[in-house]
């Protein structure tokens, strides 16, 4: 007679699993709760202290490491093996069902005490299960729910599980057991501090195999953080459209990226990761009226991500134009109906409730990985300072902090003009600054005339600053640190320009 040993944390569909081995000639061993469950089911088993002849110990700690256990699912089916297992009363194990204590499950509980985490650590699961998938070609291992039923097929069909199948179930084994162990790492690292362990080890899950990734010809999929923030395009509620595409990815999350930064009622409207307007207002209403004021031309096919719930009002601005998504906390019912009748906008809801402590930047590069945290640097932490001969007016200084606030969501170089409520230009990746600056005010136009200049890092010549003065910005806001800080400062002068030095360089690359 074959036999299975089932031992499961998540009893989903176990029962019924059994109930086919069994009627198919299995010997079912299990343990504790599984075997309690089992037995109730009418499943006959046979508990694993009478396979080791020791009883579980130790709460529970010790029940599987044994020998009994391990000889059964590690011995090949080869004559050395047999004769050794016989030798010592050893039967074989063919099949093996474990799922892991739930730590994951565990750590994402806000008030989870470290006690109950570390009683949520596994320890026999995955060695029972790694000495399975090590054995593949003579032992079935599953550890997912989903392959009871490709299982018990196979078994019914050609008297065993494929060859094929093992191997795959096998590798599923191992692809669980690093993500298990990943998160205990981390959750570990954490706890005790490290900042720069000498090997991280992430682990995402599968939300969705993108049709392509940033052009047609280029495969993608998507992976999230289980763990992470449901303020996220991650773990975004899509309420209407067609499937998000990868670049729909990188745009949505660069847009809630910016919004999350406003406390006041906001719109941002993104396209290519870059704001093309932001406008901000008393309502989410007058936010986007002012964002789409910004820049007319270049929201079209963009992204539009809000801070408050979307009304009918917005709604219908919104039904205007083409826009790819609307993100926003919440629809009103009847903003909802507005915007859905047009089938291919993506409609999004994230909680702003949920806003946590931001996560790391990875960035990939050939061959590694560059790790930093996130760019929260805001004024009230900065050593702001006037460094003209005029400092700014109340009016300024409110129009500064709005160009400070987006200036640093700009690919650099990057060169912001705005006035108090929203961006009149935006000039972003350029090679050199005098060049995002052209662009920045040239999209200003007239409207350059009393608005003010953020940039991302300092201006290495007084060109930028010349630039500027002749399209009428009266105050500028920047990191300073160049050496030739002293020439901006006079051209500044000359033209009666205020500017100040916030000590904060802000490079989006």
């Amino acid at each position: 007679m074959k036999r299975a040993l089932i031992s499961v944390s998540d009893k989903t569909g176990v029962v019924e699993f059994a109930k086919n081995l069994s009627g198919l000639g299995f010997e079912i061993l299990s343990t504790g709760g599984t075997k309690k469950a089992l037995e109730e089911a009418g499943v006959p088993v046979t508990g694993v202290e009478k396979v080791t002849g020791f009883p579980e110990i130790l709460e529970g700690r010790v029940k599987t490491l044994h020998p009994n256990i391990h000889g059964g699912l590690l011995a090949k089916r080869i004559p050395e093996h047999e004769k050794q297992i016989r030798e010592h009363g050893i039967k074989p194990i063919d099949l093996v069902c474990v799922n892991l204590y739930p730590f994951q499950q565990t750590i994402a509980k806000p008030d989870v005490t470290e006690e109950e985490a570390i009683e949520n650590i596994d320890i026999g699961g995955p060695s029972m299960l790694r000495a399975a998938a090590k054995n593949f070609e003579y032992v079935t291992v599953v550890v997912d729910a989903a392959d009871y039923s490709k299982v018990i097929d196979e078994i019914k069909e050609y008297g065993d599980v494929a060859k094929e199948t093992k191997k795959a179930l096998a590798a599923k084994v191992f692809r669980h057991t690093a993500a298990y162990d990943a998160y205990i790492a981390n959750y570990m690292t954490e706890r005790v501090g490290e900042e720069n362990p000498e090997r991280v080890t992430f682990t995402y899950e599968l939300k969705q195999t993108l049709r392509y990734g940033e052009n047609p010809h280029q495969k993608a999929s998507f992976y999230i953080n289980p763990l992470g923030s449901e303020f996220s395009i991650a773990h975004a509620k899509q309420l209407h459209g067609k499937e998000l595409s990868y670049n729909n990815i990188r745009d949505a999350d660069a847009a809630l990226q910016i919004v999350k930064d406003f406390k006041e009622p906001a719109a941002v409207a993104v396209k290519h990761m870059n704001p093309c307007g932001i406008g901000i207002g008393e309502t989410a209403l007058e936010a986007y009226k002012k964002a789409y004021e910004a820049d007319p031309k270049s929201i079209f096919g963009g992204i539009v991500a809000f801070n408050r719930p979307v009304d009918v009002e917005t709604a219908k601005l919104l039904h205007d134009i083409f826009l790819e998504i609307v993100i926003a906390p919440s629809f009103d019912d009847e903003a909802f109906g507005i915007l859905a009748s047009k089938k291919n906008i993506r409609l999004l809801t994230v909680p702003f409730s949920d806003v946590r402590k931001p996560e790391e930047i990875i960035t990939s590069v050939e061959g590694g990985l560059l790790i930093q945290d996130q760019d929260t640097y805001t004024l009230d932490e900065a050593q702001v300072k006037t460094v003209t001969k005029r400092v700014p007016t109340e009016q300024e200084w409110k129009a500064l902090k709005l160009a400070w606030k987006v200036v640093k969501h700009v690919k650099s170089n990057a060169i912001v003009v705005t006035d108090t409520e929203k961006t009149l230009g935006v000039g972003a990746g350029q090679m050199n600054r005098v060049g995002s600056a052209e662009i920045a005010l040239a999209q200003a136009g007239e409207k350059a005339k009393g608005s003010v200049m953020a940039s991302d890092a300092f201006f290495p010549m007084d060109d930028t600053v010349e630039a500027a003065a002749k399209a009428g910005i009266t105050a500028i806001i920047q990191p300073g640190g160049s050496i030739r800080d002293a020439d901006s400062i006079k051209k500044a002068d000359e033209y009666g320009i205020a500017m100040v030095f916030t000590g904060i360089r802000h490079f989006k690359h």
